[in-house]
């Protein structure tokens, strides 16, 4: 696989010299670490300040989503691997006003491990008080709720939170409406191609050229079915039976759809894509309140896609409908 990089053991640091030159207006380095990103746009109603993380080769992910109505800061793994604690309490330190500070971020043993010691960290040496959310929406990696992995569903949980920090509400009412969002939300993938890991030049997973993997992972992890590769319209059918089999979706209901893209994956396929979705959603009664499709949280050049439904309440449509003003995410 070709790639345009220099050294493979600079890229993340080169990935945020570069982020950072182009963006100077929304988002600046910490002076206390260099995997630290602190964003320059911020509501004056907001209290609350809401920190994102995890691993590079998510692009847009995560680092695009710091801005205005989004999150305040970004802390800035390796590449498929959770930020250490230091830059985490970095952020923290930075973007506190006083009022705490909501993490969120994935369902990864690094993720869990790393953001539970800054948090303790932080709230030992700096009193800064911190809350969690974990992202937990990938209905193919577990039937327990508790050890399911976060994947592109994350990215309107940093929506629902961003925009409840904006409406100036305390660390207890930002909390509860991340996690009202998370809860409401799931998601389910496909592999159809791996990416391929600068530092070795070797692939992600293994995939015969006519095989899909129905449930994968944004990081390659193992999904529940290889097979032969299927039309856009038999894939959804399997992707939208296993989340809507989660008794979570009802007719009239209304929903946000995010239909992601992993990499490789045109824009014309992802909008054939979510007139699949949107068929099967119009057959059950459920209503589409909002629909995203693009290349959201990727995983470099993977081929493959990912759909997820939030289900909707007055709470969080007021969320997604408040504007955001990030560099990779724009809504007026």
């Amino acid at each position: 696989m070709k790639k345009m990089i220099n050294n493979p053991d600079n890229v993340i640091d080169e990935l945020m010299t570069g982020y950072l030159a182009a963006y100077p207006e929304y988002i600046r380095r910490s002076s206390l670490h260099q995997r630290a990103l602190i964003g320059t746009k911020r509501h004056e109603k907001r209290k609350v300040s809401v920190l994102i993380g995890g691993g590079s080769g998510h692009e847009p992910g995560f680092l695009g989503y710091v801005g205005k109505g989004m999150a305040d800061g970004v802390a800035v793994g390796n590449i498929f691997a959770s930020p250490s604690p230091i830059p985490i309490q970095a952020v923290t330190r930075e973007i506190n006003q006083g009022h705490g500070v909501l993490y969120i971020y994935g369902n990864y043993a690094g993720d869990l491990m790393n953001f539970e010691m800054a948090s303790e960290m932080t709230e030992i040496e700096d009193d800064i008080q911190t809350e969690v959310v974990i992202g937990n929406d990938d209905v193919a990696s577990s039937k327990d709720l508790d050890d399911r992995r976060g994947i592109a569903g994350e990215l309107l949980v940093f929506k629902a939170a961003g925009a409840a920090a904006d409406f100036g509400h305390d660390l207890s009412e930002v909390k509860r409406i991340a996690q009202l969002a998370n809860d409401n939300t799931r998601s389910m993938g496909i592999g159809l191609s791996p990416c391929y890991l600068p530092q070795t030049g070797k692939p992600s997973f293994d995939l015969e050229d006519n095989e899909m993997e129905i449930g994968l992972g944004h990081h390659g992890e193992p999904g529940i079915e290889k097979t032969t590769i299927r039309t856009a319209k038999e894939t959804v059918n399997v992707i939208m039976k296993n989340i809507l089999n989660e008794g979570l979706y009802e007719s009239g209901d209304e929903v946000a759809v995010l239909v992601n893209g992993l990499g490789a994956t045109s824009q014309m396929e992802l909008y054939i894509i979510n007139k699949e979705v949107n068929e099967i959603l119009e057959e059950k009664n459920i209503v589409t309140y909002k629909s995203y499709v693009g290349n959201f949280i990727t995983s470099m050049e993977m081929g493959g896609f990912s759909v997820t439904l939030m289900k909707l309440d007055d709470t969080l449509k007021s969320c997604l409908a408040h504007p955001v003003d990030c560099p990779n995410f724009k809504e007026v």
